[in-house]
């Protein structure tokens, strides 16, 4: 692979990560940044970022040569993207890295960390939640690539559905609590169900969904045996959002839009994502999902734009 742009984007290639570094170099204009997905061997890929003897060849040859040629600037995310940017960074190149690299954040320029880390540090910007495309552009481009689901009745209800993870519990059980004041909601207000499920929700729960929702107007997209994922266009045509509270992700991507977003018993999150969910309750932003699903006044949390012009006035991008 040349090494010859201006800008790298450096990742592990996992869907969160890779989402991350390429809006923040969309958000900077680098529309021609060069994309690494990293592929690290070990015992670096175990130990990462930690610079051990050896580090350069932790990527393979092809990057261990491009290492002679750095970039301007390189944008990394995640841990084994914050071995690379601190390989970089001895070589000269500006290194930001996006999440808590778990290590002095003066091993790169400047350091992007969710405020539910609690990271600190002069070179350290904190945002709340996480960094994601979304914005009035995304949202008008995702409305233009779907446009069926205009015709849908309203109020079109999205509904954002993740899966267990180590701060959330999501099983049958906390189904049933998201879908009960959901059906009562749709009940009382009629209008459509955009429903959609993520790689982590549980293949039993999928079924379950499909067979409920058999015959609700609406769109279902539990996998990809229903086609395209219409994900962008449920964002961009939804009338009002409910999420699970599993994904500080999805939610931060949800909240990027001008509707209401209803999560699904915040109460019951633990650690980072009590802590993320916590800041949303309190700036107003999301409500804990109930029966009526009453609209509310929002504020659009655009975060990467706000990241990324701070980014370019601390080092100095043109």
């Amino acid at each position: 692979m040349a090494a010859t742009a201006a800008a790298w984007t450096l990742s592990d290639g996992h869907a969160g990560n890779l989402r991350q570094v390429q809006a923040l170099a969309r958000a900077l204009g680098l529309d021609a940044a060069q994309d690494w997905t990293l592929q690290p061997r070990a015992p670096w890929r175990w130990l990462a970022p930690r610079r051990l003897p050896g580090a350069d060849a932790a990527f393979g040859p092809a990057f261990a040569a491009a290492l002679a040629r750095p970039p301007a600037l390189a944008l990394g995310c995640g841990r084994q993207a914050a071995l690379a940017t601190r390989l970089l960074h001895a070589r000269g190149a500006r290194v930001v890295q996006i999440l808590d690299p778990r290590l002095a954040p003066a091993h790169w320029d400047l350091v992007l960390a969710p405020q539910h880390d609690r990271l600190r540090g002069d070179n350290v910007i904190a945002l709340l939640g996480s960094l994601h495309p979304v914005d009035d552009l995304w949202l008008a481009h995702a409305r233009a690539a779907f446009p069926a689901l205009a015709q849908l009745p309203q109020p079109r209800t999205a509904v954002l559905l993740g899966g267990p993870s180590r701060h959330v519990r999501f099983d049958r059980a906390r189904l049933e609590a998201l879908l009960a004041p959901l059906d009562a909601a749709l009940a009382r207000t009629g209008g459509s169900l955009l429903l959609t499920a993520s790689r982590r929700t549980p293949a039993p729960l999928r079924e379950l969904l499909r067979r409920r929702y058999a015959q609700a107007p609406g769109l279902r997209w539990l996998g990809p045996e229903d086609g395209a994922n219409p994900y962008p266009g449920l964002l961009g045509w939804a009338d009002r959002i409910v999420c699970s509270p599993d994904s500080v992700n999805m939610i931060s991507e949800a909240c990027a839009t001008a509707m209401p977003v209803f999560v699904s018993e915040p109460q019951r999150a633990g650690g980072r994502v009590r802590a993320f969910l916590d800041a949303l309750l309190a700036r107003g932003r999301i409500r804990a999902l109930d029966a009526t699903l009453a609209p509310f006044a929002v504020e659009p949390l655009r975060e990467t734009a706000r990241v990324a012009a701070e980014v370019r006035q601390r080092l100095r991008l043109a």
